[in-house]
């Protein structure tokens, strides 16, 4: 059994564990090898490694250190402790998992949301923010929510009723469309009027060059799980 530890340097007796830096995976050889990959980090850096991962014709199953400062992701798969799941297996022990669902808009991916409203700007502000004592945790994107309720609540009834606008919150499947808000993805298409757009994946701000984007599932990733 052998695991790639990205982004963070990790040790266990009894395992053998390759750690290397996210920059450095694209040069990295034998990935389909690896029988377990841990993600070190937030929502951005799961999307950004799965993004070179999720094509490989025998896939490893992932372990989410959550690092970052929302963690979306491993806040949905209750994602166990880092210790918890290395100790696991240097036991024999096979961890619990489930799937976690991926999409693409046109050939980026991403797990669980994606959008041109509110959360852009939400993003684009706590980024800003992203210094001194805000450097670290939800602080900064929570101060980010309070100055911007004016602003959405005037934008937001126009933002639902635009076809060139549009969020993606998965989380929120039960609500499967409500404007141009969709908690479910299944085949999209979406004319943004513009060649050269800003898009939130999953907390990273991306830029979209042609005004088409076609939203689409992407199969599915194993994750660890409580």
């Amino acid at each position: 059994m052998k695991i790639l530890s990205i982004g963070k340097i990790l040790y266990h007796d009894g395992l053998d564990i390759t750690s290397i830096e996210t920059s450095s995976l694209p040069e990295h050889d034998d990935l389909e090898l690896y029988t377990y990959v841990i993600i070190n980090g937030g929502d951005g850096t799961i999307r950004r490694v799965l993004k070179q991962l999720h094509d490989l014709k025998h896939m490893p199953i992932f372990i989410l250190n959550p690092t970052g400062s929302f963690n979306v992701v491993a806040k949905i798969h209750r994602a166990p402790k880092i210790e918890k799941v290395l100790n696991a297996l240097a036991n024999g022990e096979n961890p619990k998992t489930q799937k976690h669902h991926l999409f693409k808009l046109n050939d980026e991916i991403f797990l669980f949301s994606a959008g041109n409203m509110g959360d852009l700007q939400h993003i684009f502000l706590s980024e800003t923010l992203r210094f001194g004592l805000l450097k670290h945790g939800i602080f900064k994107y929570i101060l980010a929510v309070i100055l911007l309720i004016p602003a959405h609540i005037i934008m937001t009834p126009f933002m639902l009723l635009s076809k060139s606008r549009f969020f993606i919150f998965t989380p929120a499947r039960f609500i499967k469309k409500f404007g141009s808000f969709y908690g479910e993805v299944n085949d999209i298409t979406i004319d943004l009027d513009n060649e050269y757009n800003m898009i939130e994946l999953d907390g990273d701000i991306i830029t979209v060059h042609g005004r088409h984007l076609h939203i689409r599932q992407a199969g599915n990733v194993t994750v660890v799980t409580q």
